[in-house]
This record gives structure tokens, sequence and C-alpha cells, in this order.
């Protein structure tokens, strides 16, 4: 139901936008396309990648490091690997999905998108050179702390 309702909403905003300006927006839409064909074999990569791990990683093995099992240390962890990843939004979603699925708590997943958004490690370099080293720490610090917060106020909420 809810991708009826996203198509209906896109194609009604493309309709929008066609009778406002037609030019404008058969550009965005070239414009568009080829950012997608660029991003298409990474974004293919990232998806095999995470289909290998969770093929060759059993439910188990999530369940154990990032189930109720695991507890707080679960969290910290996917906070950890969140935090040091590079991994796009459009492809978490559905890597959180697949481990809920195999046993992580709703916490730990939380954990793991929030710092992956939020916390930039590997940018880290550049965010020192363009704003300094003492923003860079207290912004990504911070981050990881409230991103720990918003996990734990996610599995209260929703378990």
């Amino acid at each position: 139901m809810e991708l009826v309702l996203i198509y209906a909403f896109l194609f009604a905003g493309l309709a929008a936008s066609l009778s406002k300006d037609r030019g404008k927006t058969k550009k965005a839409l070239f414009v568009g396309s080829r950012i997608l064909i660029k991003m298409t074999p990474s974004l293919l990569l990232i998806i095999g990648l995470v289909g290998l791990l969770l093929g060759f990683v059993p439910p188990q093995t999530i369940k154990q490091y990032l189930g109720t099992d695991a507890g707080f240390q679960g969290t910290l962890l996917a906070a950890v690997v969140g935090a040091i990843t590079l991994i796009p939004n459009i492809i978490s979603i559905p890597l959180a999905s697949s481990l809920l699925r195999s046993g992580a708590t709703v916490a730990t997943i939380a954990t793991f998108i929030t710092t992956l958004t939020m916390v930039g490690t590997i940018t880290a370099p550049i965010e020192i050179r363009e704003l300094g080293v003492k923003y860079t720490l207290l912004r990504n610090g911070l981050s990881f702390v409230f991103a720990l917060g918003i996990s734990l106020l996610m599995g209260v909420m929703l378990t």
C-alpha cells in the first residue's frame, strides 16, 4: 500500500512540474538519470557485498552479536560499525531490514542507521581540513552520543 502512495505522489509531483515548466522538468529528469547511471555500478557493488555478507553470516551470529542477548554491547558494536562505514542511506535501510529479520533488535538497528548518517569518521579528514579539529571532534562526539540516545528511545518506543 505504501508503495502505491509513493508512486502516486511521484506521478502527481511530476505532472505538477511538467505543467509548470516542461523544459526544466525535462532537464531535471535528464540530470537525474545521468546521476543514476553513474551511481548504478557502486550501488550494485554495495548491494552485492551486503547480500554476500548476509549469505555468509548465519542469522544465529547476527542474533548473538546484535540481538537481545548482546544487550548494550550489541548496540555499541552497531554504533561503532555505523560510525566507521560509509554506506549510502538507500542501501542502509534494506540492510537494516535484513538484519532485523535475522534477529537484531530495533535499538541496535536504530543505532546503526543514526551513527551511519550522523557520524562521519571516514569523512573526518576533509571536515578537519575545512572546519577544524575542535569542530569535527565535537560534532562527531555529540552525534555519537545523540545517536545512542535516539536508539535507546527507539528501542523503548518500538519494542
